[in-house]
Formats: C-alpha cells, sequence, structure tokens
C-alpha cells in the first residue's frame, strides 16, 4: 500500500510528530510506501534550521531527516503555514528581502497541491492532529 501521511502538532509541544514518525517507520518496515509527509500548522516549525536540541532530549528532526535518506520520503512542508512562521528557503528570503533562509535543505517548501495530489496518488491518507 502506499501512504501519506500529514502532521500537523510542533516537533517538541506535542507528540504528533513522534506518532506520526513511529507509524511511518512501522509501515516502511512492513512493506509499505511513504508517498509523501506533510507538514501542516506548526508542525511546519519541523523544517526549521535555527533549532537547537537541549542536551538529553530526543531529536526528532534528525529522525525525520534519517528517515529521508533512508527511504527517500519526501518531506514536504506547507508554504503558507511556513511564511507565517518564518520558516523560509532561499528563494522566498529573496522575495520577502529577509535576512536569511531558515529552511533546513532536506525539506521542501509546496502548497497545497502537492497534498491533494499526494493524496490522489495514495491507498491511504493518514493525519497526525496536534
Amino acid at each position: 500500500m502506499i501512504f501519506t501521511v500529514a502532521v500537523h502538532g510542533a516537533p517538541y509541544a506535542s507528540f504528533a510528530s513522534h506518532h506520526a514518525l513511529g507509524f511511518c517507520e512501522s509501515l516502511l518496515s512492513q512493506g509499505h510506501q511513504l508517498h509523501r509527509v506533510f507538514f501542516y500548522h506548526e508542525a511546519v516549525l519541523t523544517g526549521l534550521n535555527a533549532r537547537v536540541v537541549p542536551q538529553g532530549e530526543e531529536n526528532i528532526v534528525q529522525r525525520w531527516l534519517d528517515l529521508k535518506q533512508e527511504h527517500t520520503v519526501e518531506l514536504a512542508i506547507c508554504i503558507a503555514n511556513a511564511l507565517k512562521r518564518g520558516v523560509i528557503n532561499e528563494s522566498e528570503q529573496a522575495r520577502y528581502s529577509k535576512p536569511a533562509a531558515t529552511l533546513l535543505s532536506e525539506f521542501e517548501l509546496v502548497g497545497l497541491g502537492q497534498l491533494i495530489e499526494a493524496v490522489a496518488q495514495s491507498d491511504r491518507y493518514v493525519e497526525f492532529p496536534a
């Protein structure tokens, strides 16, 4: 089966990201495919490159990056929600004359159309709310 997953909760303010990551790891270990992970609402902060994880805490962002590298999973950040929260890539930095890009390079800024396309291409769509 092909899955698309949406995460809504901020990476360190809710367990949405933890639950979603565990679900994704499980489905991949069972031979299913993961078409796209879409970070929406506060979950766009997962792609923020300025975060420093306190010593002793789990680095959930690094776990997402490891999943992407190991399984070639697309990590998509909702552009509308990202802009509101200051998570921008180089092109948005230039467009809005901001001093720095703040999006980790492993994530992509995408619109809701990519979520709709992913859902259409998948057998199952699963959301992890905040």
